[in-house]
Formats: C-alpha cells, structure tokens, sequence
C-alpha cells in the first residue's frame, strides 16, 4: 500500500505485520507531508527496498517469514544508508543493543505517542547516518564517530555515551546556536521540555565543558544565555 503526499519532504517505509498500525501510522505520516510505503512483511519490505530508495524505514522486528533483524541485516549488507528506526514491544536491553549493533539509528519501544515518533524521524533526517560524516572535527578536537572515541590534541576524553551524542549534536552544528529543544529532542528523545530537564542539560554541558576544555585549553563549548549552546573555536 502506497500514499503519496504532494509535497514529500522524505520517503519513509513503515515495516509493521499489524494491519490497523501499520495504516495509522501510514496515514499520520501521510499527513505530515511524507512519502509513505507500507510492507506488511519482511518479504515485502526487502522487496519495496530493492525496488527504490528511502530517507527512513520503521521497522518492526516481530515480523511474520523474515524476521525484521534479518530485514535490517539484508538492509545493510547491501550497502543501504536509509535511517532505520526499529519499532518494537519488546523494551529490554538486550533487545535494544542488539538492534542497534545490528545496524539500527534509532530504537522505540511499543506503545509510543505519535509525536514522539516524529520526533524522533525529524532527528534521523537532521542527523543523517554516521556513514556520511565519520569523523567531526572543531580546532583539536576529533569525534571519531565509527570507533565512537573522541580525543583533543590527541588525549583521549573518556566521555559518556549522553555526552558523545551530545557533543556530537553540538559539533554536527558547529558554529551555529544549538537550542535546548534540539537537545531534548536529539540527545534525551524527550518530545517537550521541562524546567527538570532544563536542569539535567546544564549539568551534562558543564561536565561536557570540564572534559572537553581540561587543563586551560580554549573554550570549545559556549552558553548562549535564552537560546542554547554553541561548539565554537571563537574564531
């Protein structure tokens, strides 16, 4: 089942078996201006894959025939850089670790509001996949974003996987003012802010900021006081 909208901002493909999902979900996106197929199948996932291109796949994984792992497996041995964000009931870690070592971008778990799940799109497409920019670089500073290791003039800085993603949303704007409401959406998957999160943000960025700028280096990391964050060398 295809839709298509006039004015397509990405091709999605929504890989659901549950016929009444599958259509919501469909025509929600539908709605949203996206260009939406929908595989009720594994079979009919790898088939619409094959036959053209798209920005995003959801993928549910407890697929009837082939499994949606199998999906994603075949997905990205053939070289595909669709975003693929895995939709499933099943929310234990182990499941999410190995859908995401398997090659998924994104991982949401079963039932889930719709504006979460745009919100998580509009990310993918923001982002893109770390394929078409390994490496980040602002001054000395170096994200390796295969190897996920992050160094300054050539130190190693040992940082958590909230602070890789975030510095990594921070130098993917290098230069620009990152606001809040990206971070909530990009690094806590958080669909609205609130002053409790506000909060987390700014502990994070200041244990950013010690990690990153240790030892008297120059300032990489900047507070726009009422608008964000900026990654900048200041020069």
């Amino acid at each position: 089942m295809t839709r298509r909208a006039p004015h397509a901002r990405a091709r999605i493909l929504v890989v659901e078996d549950e016929r009444k999902v599958a259509t919501a979900i469909g025509q929600g996106l539908s709605d949203e201006g996206y260009d939406v197929v929908v595989a009720l199948s594994g079979e009919d996932a790898l088939s619409s894959l094959r036959d053209e291109p798209f920005e995003v796949v959801l993928l549910d994984l407890a697929l009837p025939g082939i499994h949606g792992l199998d999906v994603l497996s075949t997905l990205r041995q053939n070289g595909s850089d669709s975003r693929v964000l895995i939709l499933t009931a099943r929310d234990a870690l182990e499941d999410r670790v190995v859908g995401l070592e398997s090659g998924a971008d994104d991982y949401l778990v079963k039932p889930f509001a719709f504006a979460e799940l745009l919100a998580r799109i509009r990310a993918l497409l923001r982002r893109g996949r770390t394929t078409d920019t390994p490496v980040l670089e602002l001054s000395d500073l170096r994200m390796d974003l295969v190897t996920r290791t992050v160094t300054r003039r050539g130190e190693a800085i040992d940082l958590t996987s909230t602070e890789f993603e975030l510095l990594e949303c921070l130098l993917r704007s290098a230069g620009a003012v990152v606001s809040r409401d990206t971070l909530v959406r990009e690094v806590w998957r958080e669909t609205s802010r609130s002053t409790t999160l506000d909060n987390v943000i700014d502990v994070h960025i200041a244990r950013l900021r010690r990690k990153v700028d240790l030892g008297g280096l120059p300032p990489l990391i900047r507070t726009v006081r009422g608008v964000g964050f900026i990654a900048s060398d200041g020069a």
